[in-house]
């Protein structure tokens, strides 16, 4: 099928348009109004910096159900030590640089290269402002050591990128989150594209017809929690 290119409307075509690489169209920009369209549709953004941004609705998508998650005997050892604290939304902008970084030093090691340039970091700061992404903090002593970030609409959940500067890190991040998201009757976190670190956390692959089927039920399932996640 033939990529679609967005036109000043701004509107994306049915995800059963998708291309065989699983990029449904490509153009526009990163305003909020389109991001948030694109997550309502099953689509998200994912390029490198410079070039045309493609937008994604992979045939094989990647999801965590909060029930799924995998504690293993380490990980349940971490949790116990309580070393870590965790805070909500306190420094959005930080935690999605140090994502960034994190993926450029990937990138230095022959890994896949960063995707979160200038411009998405503005944008989704923009959505953290409108209230919709939101980020999870992980702190040793006074140091942000690990976190995550992502986009909530409805009672849906859009994992975008995580970072780790200490042991386990990240995924006491992601840990406290599924809690707190099975507490506020959340569905399962979006993951987007598969891969074998998700994996070992408890994601599984679903196709497309059923990731809309499960973003259809949750988007409509309650209202979005919008502002600071902080309590």
């Amino acid at each position: 099928m033939q990529v679609h290119l967005l036109d000043n409307n701004n509107e994306f075509p049915p995800v059963s348009k998708t291309s065989s690489s699983g990029i449904l169209a490509v153009g526009g920009d990163l305003n909020a109004a389109l991001l948030i369209s694109a997550y309502e549709h099953g689509v998200f953004p994912w390029y490198n910096p410079g070039e045309m941004i493609m937008w994604w609705s992979p045939e094989e998508r990647a999801i965590l159900p909060l029930d799924g998650i995998k504690k293993h005997k380490s990980m349940r050892n971490e949790l116990n030590k309580n070393r870590y604290r965790v805070t909500y939304d306190k420094c959005f902008e930080k935690v999605i640089a140090e994502c960034a970084h994190n993926l450029r030093g990937a990138n230095e090691d022959g890994g896949p290269g960063t995707w979160i340039g200038d411009d998405m970091i503005n944008a989704y700061t923009d959505l953290h402002k409108l209230g919709i992404a939101h980020s999870v903090e992980v702190w040793k002593e006074d140091e942000l050591v690990g976190g995550l970030y992502g986009v909530s609409i409805g009672k849906m959940f859009f994992g975008e990128s995580m970072f780790s500067k200490a042991t386990n890190a990240s995924k006491v991040a992601l840990f406290h989150l599924v809690e707190r998201l099975k507490k506020w009757g959340f569905g399962p976190i979006d993951c987007q594209m598969m891969n074998s670190h998700i994996a070992t956390l408890g994601a599984i692959p679903i196709s497309r017809e059923d990731f809309t089927g499960i973003l259809e039920k949750f988007l409509n399932a309650g209202e979005t929690r919008k502002g600071p996640w902080t309590e």
